[in-house]
């Protein structure tokens, strides 16, 4: 791959990523309150979001401003207090209606090229697909 390619690939990862976090991190919170470290923890986590844990608090934050979830501190007896994060009816409505676009989109791009969109044929296939 070139360079240019390269380049075009990582800002082409770097905008889904932005595109994506904003529903993995509702998506993890339908189903209950999570204390913050363990909501980044778990966001690290999935293969190909490749984001740093200080940028998940900062996006917490701002979903918490436009009043998608809520906070709340409890004491611990292991350090300082730790902060919950919950969604509200907004933010639950959001994540549906998120996840119901982001299902779509898929479904449409897996009904490109006879539904195999999704997998790239490898180069074994590639070479079979040019034999007599």
């Amino acid at each position: 791959m070139s360079r240019e390619e390269s380049e075009w690939f990582e800002n082409w990862t770097v905008q889904m990523r932005k595109g994506v976090l904003d529903l993995c991190i509702l998506s993890s919170l339908l189903n209950g309150e999570k204390y913050g470290y363990a909501l980044v923890k778990a966001l690290v986590a999935i293969p190909g979001v490749g984001v740093a844990e200080g940028s998940i608090y900062p996006l917490l934050s701002r979903l918490r401003k436009q009043g998608l979830v809520t906070t709340r501190l409890e004491e611990s007896s292991e350090g300082p207090a730790r902060k919950y994060y919950s969604l509200t009816e907004s933010g639950r409505g959001q994540a549906q209606r998120m996840a119901d676009y982001f299902g779509m989109m898929m479904k449409g791009m897996d009904s490109l090229d006879g539904g195999d969109f999704m997998r790239a044929p490898s180069d074994q296939e590639k070479h079979n697909e040019t034999e007599p």
